[in-house]
């Protein structure tokens, strides 16, 4: 397999830009800058297939051409480095490690749609990332990378990092906005999109970390090089970010269309103690889970999951053996998205409490067979009926956790407590591996590099 997001594991001290160039660094920023159109920028990008790693999987190079080509208004692009899901941890190493690719990144993004201003919106958790990437983007405006004249092409860009304060909701691309302005954190209404109205009102791309670090090896290698990997819908490579009861969790490269099978059972070791599979979340806590008999049969790519009834997200893969409490699982998802709805619309502001409420009494031996139905549907409410997607976040869950393990739910109700306190095997599946692995010879795709963040829980 041939491995370009992670190329820090076989290329050392590659944060350093003499190093970054050395391996070819800023060579497809050069042929962005003299060699090609914006508009033959954004094809390419577009011809590649390239689909937006944050969650939503929308076609970059369509996102792109959304900006107005005449716009009397300044272009904004924003980096989305607020990695906030549950079971992800796939940007704070690419930031920690490859800070270079991330910035030639947002210089293509911006060249192509006519910016001469970034935003990286990080997340506030992310100390260490952001003295890395700001040690990064020292060095490449001390090589004039950065700056007024970017090259000498007479296209100039500004980069300015924005720490949030550790809100999931600006996480959200309109939420990220009104942060960025100064503002609380509500998602907008849309329309209008953000590319007609976004940062201060003006056009603006908001990309993930993940998908502006593909950027600069699609422009240097062609859309005919990234498609050669993974299905013709999805290709490239993701990140898979793999924890739970799981031998070897951490952080893995592996084309899209990978079978989540192996993932689990080849890459990721097997499950923790012998144990058997039970459940997997296949994109961070928000999405449908997978009973074990689903797992087994699903490509990880956007539309294989899709079509198995989940999402694929950010690929946040948790993994839950037979000693799980489900009721447990859900409850602490509940809890997480409880506390971090903005409360701007009711359904979710109040649907999150009352679905956390029950999930609490369910799970300590006091609920009603009634209260599923009501879990359901209240879930149903919420779903579609508001601004972003949070409420759906806890929906989604709720309405596949309930009929997939509906007799584990019941049980609860009829003995008056939870079946799986007795034998204390219920760790919260969102609580696995900590996403830093040690890397054995035997997982060569597998992250070596130990995180320095000293703040352990920063995506959770």
């Amino acid at each position: 397999m041939q491995r370009y997001l992670t190329r820090w594991l076989d290329i050392p001290d590659l944060r350093r830009i003499e190093v970054y160039e050395a391996h070819g660094g800023y060579g497809a920023l050069r042929k962005a800058l003299f060699e090609m159109t914006p508009e033959q920028i954004i094809n390419e990008v577009k011809n590649s297939n390239l689909r937006g790693r944050g969650g939503a999987a929308f076609p970059t190079g369509v996102k792109w051409s959304f900006i107005p080509k005449d716009s009397k208004k300044p272009v904004y692009v924003c980096c989305n480095a607020d990695e906030s899901e549950p079971g992800t941890f796939a940007n704070r190493y690419e930031l920690e490690n490859d800070p270079h690719a991330i910035i030639e990144g947002i210089l293509i993004a911006c060249r192509a749609v006519g910016s001469h201003t970034c935003f990286v919106y990080m997340r506030g958790e992310f100390f260490t990332q952001k003295q890395i990437f700001e040690t990064a983007l020292g060095e490449a405006r001390a090589r004039g990378y950065v700056g007024a004249d970017v090259m000498g092409s007479g296209f100039g860009v500004e980069i300015t990092v924005h720490r949030g304060a550790g809100a999931y909701i600006c996480g959200e691309e309109t939420g990220l906005l009104e942060s960025l302005e100064g503002k609380r954190a509500y998602p907008r209404n849309r329309p209008p999109f953000p590319a007609i109205q976004g940062a201060f009102g003006c056009p603006t791309v908001v990309n993930n970390i993940e998908t502006l670090s593909n950027v600069p090896h699609i422009i240097a290698r062609g859309a005919e090089w990234y498609k050669t990997m993974g299905p013709a819908s999805s290709p490239g490579n993701k990140l898979f970010c793999l924890s739970g009861h799981i031998n070897k969790p951490g952080l893995y490269e592996l084309p899209m269309g990978f079978a989540l099978k192996d993932l689990i059972y080849e890459v990721g070791g097997g499950i923790l103690d012998g144990r058997k599979l039970k459940a997997v979340i296949p994109g961070g806590s928000s999405f449908p889970v997978f009973t074990a008999e689903e797992a087994v049969k699903v490509n990880m790519d956007f539309d294989s999951v899709r079509a198995a009834g989940s999402l694929m997200g950010t690929a946040g893969v948790m993994v839950m053996h037979d000693g799980t409490c489900m009721v447990e699982v859900l409850r602490t998802v509940a809890h997480f998205y409880h506390h971090e709805s903005c409360g701007q619309c009711t359904p979710c502001r109040e649907g999150t409490g009352w679905i956390e409420k029950l999930l609490i009494e369910l799970e300590a031996g006091r609920g009603r067979t009634e209260d599923l139905q009501t879990l359901l549907s209240v879930a149903t409410n919420m779903e579609g009926n508001t601004i972003c997607v949070l409420a759906d976040s806890l929906s989604m869950p709720v309405k596949s956790f309930i009929p997939k393990f509906r007799a584990e739910f019941e049980e609860h109700v009829r003995l008056g407590c939870c079946p799986f306190k007795e034998d204390g095997a219920t760790p919260h599946a969102t609580g696995g591996g900590d996403g830093v692995a040690q890397t054995p010879a035997a997982a060569p795709n597998r992250l070596s590099a130990q995180s320095t963040d000293t703040d352990a829980e920063a995506d959770n």
